[in-house]
């Protein structure tokens, strides 16, 4: 059964665990958990303890680009597992996990262009805390459950289905969408992706709770 724990008590735990080599740490959870604000909260607090420490890899980098997902049918549908490059981010993982290289680049989403920025952001050798986080890390599907050895410490974010609805309706509200294209952007994607996750996701050692 998963612990309970919030950013403090893991940012302990992580400069307490395996001091000697690099660690990665997985934060997993729906669309609109708050995920990715918990993930950055961390590696903030991380390197507010031990400056350098700490650095983000998103799976959201990893999103397969619409030259692709439009010939293959797969737009509306993006966000949901085939529509990353599942492959790409094992292999960033194993390349940060061996940490043999000076630095490793990784893709960053850019969410206003709606394209993921190859070689954005630069993971040096040095970091000892690789945070990662992303909808599907924990996820018990062929492809994806081979990043289970990939990972030190795994965390849940859990979040009541009800909020996560007003979330999400408050973040396509800010896109501008229509009230059918958000009704459409719920049902059709974004609460399926989110209990894709709830359902099909590995127990995680932690789990932090939101309201």
């Amino acid at each position: 059964m998963a612990q309970d724990t919030d950013i403090e008590t893991l940012t302990r735990h992580l400069l307490a665990f395996a001091p000697d080599r690099r660690v990665i740490c997985a934060i997993a959870g729906p669309p609109a958990s708050g995920k990715s604000t918990t993930a950055e909260g961390l590696v903030t607090r991380l390197n507010a303890e031990e400056p350098g420490s700490a650095d983000l890899l998103a799976m959201d980098g990893f999103h397969y680009d619409d030259q692709h997902l439009v010939p293959a049918g797969l737009r509306p549908r993006k966000g949901a597992p085939e529509t990353f490059d599942i492959d790409g981010l094992r292999h960033a993982l194993l390349r940060l996990r061996q940490n043999e290289e000076e630095a490793v680049a990784v893709p960053v989403f850019d969410r206003d262009l709606e394209i993921a920025r190859a070689g954005a952001r630069l993971i040096r050798r040095s970091v000892r805390v690789v945070v990662a986080e992303g909808n599907y890390l924990l996820l018990r599907r062929p492809s994806w459950d081979a990043l289970a050895a990939l990972f030190d410490i795994t965390v849940m974010v859990e979040v009541p289905e009800a909020e996560l609805m007003e979330r999400l309706r408050r973040r396509w509200e800010g896109y501008g969408l229509s009230e059918a294209d958000i009704a459409w952007k719920l049902d059709g994607n974004d609460l399926p992706n989110g209990r894709l996750v709830a359902a099909e996701s590995r127990p995680a050692m932690f789990r932090i709770r939101q309201s």
